[in-house]
């Protein structure tokens, strides 16, 4: 174990060749890679007394990384989801470490093994088709801000796109005529095209012939022609979502935020009939695990299934028969 790399010197690594250079992870991901890193060895370096510096590899074990997690919970109130994220990133390291260190296969293997916390999911919120209806007749279209603002939000409704995708956009990014769609870099810097309506392409080719600051790229501009932050947007659709309410009473009971209009748009595509492959290649969902989750939020399917399914106590029901040999014997055992 001699050879064994220095711990300081296997964190530098796994984020500048393993998570910088071969990953090519995003700015967002290695800076909250990097402040779990913060928490853990401050963590450590007070249960082992010891530097951060000095801490060796052996000392930051399953133990000590259980520990952790539940002094996260305990002294920061941090929530079941925050500690799941802080245990990925320290799996992420450990896999790396795996090929590393060899000789600490088993001490990983035990760290690998600690179990995400299970935890309650909250309600999914998304408008319906006339909360979305009384949402876009909010924003006063006779002034330059408010024709921007409706611009942003059936853009938002139609396509998808991630709040912090939808402020990073630029004018270019819009493609027009057959097959009109919109070029995005997605989370994980993963580029993809969502493609456009046509409500939403005559709402843009109105929008951008609007008069703008010189040298304003973005495609949703603020006054002064730059980038409208995330605070921004959220503030717009609270003042809009308290203008619909007056017109629309069931909004009253709903927490709509910007990324509920992304909810919103998975479940028009799923009412149209759309399969949860293509919707997850629309959101730019890595795994379609995290596309289901609009079924079971999808009162309508729900209902739409119970319907078809026969009453109980009915007689004449036919009864299953085996259609095979093999499967009556299988029945049968």
């Amino acid at each position: 174990m001699s050879s064994t790399p220095l711990l300081p010197s296997l964190i530098e690594r796994f984020f500048t060749e393993r998570m910088t250079r071969q990953q090519h992870a995003s700015g967002h991901t290695i800076a909250s890679y990097r402040d779990t890193f913060r928490l853990l060895l401050r963590y450590a370096s007070k249960a082992r007394r010891t530097r951060p510096y000095d801490l060796q590899l052996r000392d930051i074990d399953a133990v000590l990384i259980s520990s952790f997690l539940d002094n996260l919970e305990v002294q920061r109130s941090s929530s079941a989801h925050t500690r799941n994220l802080r245990l990925i990133a320290i799996r992420s390291f450990f896999r790396f470490v795996a090929f590393e260190a060899p000789d600490y296969s088993g001490q990983i293997q035990r760290i690998l093994a600690i179990p995400n916390k299970r935890h309650d999911k909250k309600l999914m919120h998304f408008l319906s088709r006339l909360e979305v209806d009384a949402l876009l007749a909010a924003p006063d279209r006779g002034t330059w801000i408010g024709r921007r603002d409706h611009a942003l939000l059936l853009f938002a409704v139609h396509t998808g796109l991630r709040l912090s995708e939808i402020t990073s956009l630029d004018c270019t990014s819009i493609v027009f005529g057959v097959g009109a769609h919109v070029r995005c870099s997605g989370k994980g810097r993963k580029d993809r095209c969502t493609p456009l309506s046509k409500q939403v392409v005559g709402v843009l080719h109105s929008w951008l012939r609007e008069e703008r600051s010189p040298g304003a790229a973005a495609l949703f501009p603020n006054v002064h022609g730059g980038r409208l932050s995330s605070d921004a947007v959220q503030y717009l659709l609270a003042k809009y979502l308290a203008i619909a309410r007056a017109d629309c009473p069931s909004l009253k009971h709903k927490r709509i935020s910007p990324h509920a209009l992304r909810h919103t748009a998975a479940m028009m595509l799923l009412e149209a009939g759309v399969d949860c492959t293509v919707i997850a290649l629309w959101l730019g969902h890595e795994s379609i695990e995290t596309t289901q989750t609009y079924l079971h939020a999808h009162m309508a399917i729900k209902e739409a299934a119970l319907a078809k399914l026969r009453p109980t106590g009915n007689s004449s029901a036919a009864r299953f028969r085996p259609s095979d040999r093999l499967l009556h014997f299988l029945d049968a055992l």
